[in-house]
């Protein structure tokens, strides 16, 4: 189907099981915090799975060898904030040479349209690949926002990591940029009346950071 959503469920069973352990309304702040860093590991495994390589020489203890490597220039791991840099923390330890972008968005909370409140990014885009990181993809409204001035510097791709996803934000996401592709370890059910993701987790920055 032309401009299908491109979503990928990361279906491995490790990530699953973490999954299910943060979902429970027991699970502590720190075990929580520390099961989110575990699954965005591996969550960027897969993200960068396409990643192009490159040959150098190198030498082994033994001998000379030609070798691969990662060709291009660094990452760009963008944090939507707050809840975002819950997923950054994983991100780093598997790419630690990546560079860092925020984006401070919050929820409007009679419209549900994503207002910012801050924006800063590394110098040039244009020869990187960058990844837009936040836990949940909800109505899609602080995912296109970020979208949107992410492209304003002319990145070479964009590609959107959350922990959890509903239909509605994937289809907003995908209308208004069909070419921004998903990972995500579930596609949940739906909204309920406040916009929460059912059966979903909570609110995923309340839980990470304690305050609520």
């Amino acid at each position: 189907m032309a401009n299908a959503p491109e979503v990928h469920v990361v279906s491995h069973p490790l990530v699953q099981h973490k999954l299910t352990l943060m979902r429970r309304k027991e699970t502590s702040t720190q075990q929580f915090r520390q099961l989110l860093e575990e699954i965005s590991m591996l969550l960027a495994y897969e993200v960068t799975r396409d990643f192009p390589l490159g040959t150098i020489e190198i030498e082994t203890p033994l001998t000379k060898m030609t070798a691969p490597t990662i060709e291009g220039k660094k990452l760009v791991v963008v944090s939507i904030l707050r809840a975002g840099d819950g997923i950054l923390g994983g991100f780093l330890k598997i790419v630690p040479s990546a560079r860092i972008g925020h984006i401070g968005l919050y929820r409007d909370p009679t419209t549900l349209l994503a207002v910012e409140y801050y924006f800063k990014m590394p110098g040039d885009l244009s020869d990187r690949d960058v990844v837009v990181v936040d836990p949940m993809l909800a109505t899609g409204n602080s995912a296109i926002a970020a979208v949107d001035r992410i492209k304003e510097k002319g990145p070479k791709s964009i590609k959107m990591v959350c922990l959890l996803a509903a239909p509605e934000g994937v289809k907003a996401l995908h209308d208004a940029h069909p070419d921004v592709p998903i990972w995500c370890a579930s596609v949940d059910e739906r909204l309920n009346e406040k916009s929460y993701i059912l059966p979903g987790l909570g609110d995923a920055g309340d839980r990470l950071f304690g305050t609520k």
